[in-house]
């Protein structure tokens, strides 16, 4: 029986222990319970094409962080 890994909250500092990411750190935006997925910030970085709306009235491409699965991510600190 070992140490379970505690779950990622946001505003922790976490690493990334698996994945094209491996060995970066940074802070949790937001944890997404349901699909078991935390996003970090300034890592795995998508461009997302959008269409004009309210919001963006002249649409084009947007970068947007993606989630990674939260076990691939251990806590290192709780900032």
């Amino acid at each position: 029986m070992g140490k379970k890994n505690p779950t990622p909250r946001k505003g922790q500092e976490v690493k990334i222990i698996a994945g094209k990411y491996k060995g970066q750190v940074g802070k949790v935006l937001s944890v997404i319970n349901k699909d078991e997925r935390v996003i970090i910030e300034n890592i795995n970085i998508a461009k997302k094409h959008t269409k004009p709306d309210k919001k963006n009235p002249s649409g084009g491409i947007i970068n947007k962080e993606m989630g990674i699965h939260i076990s691939n991510v251990r806590v290192v600190s709780n900032a």
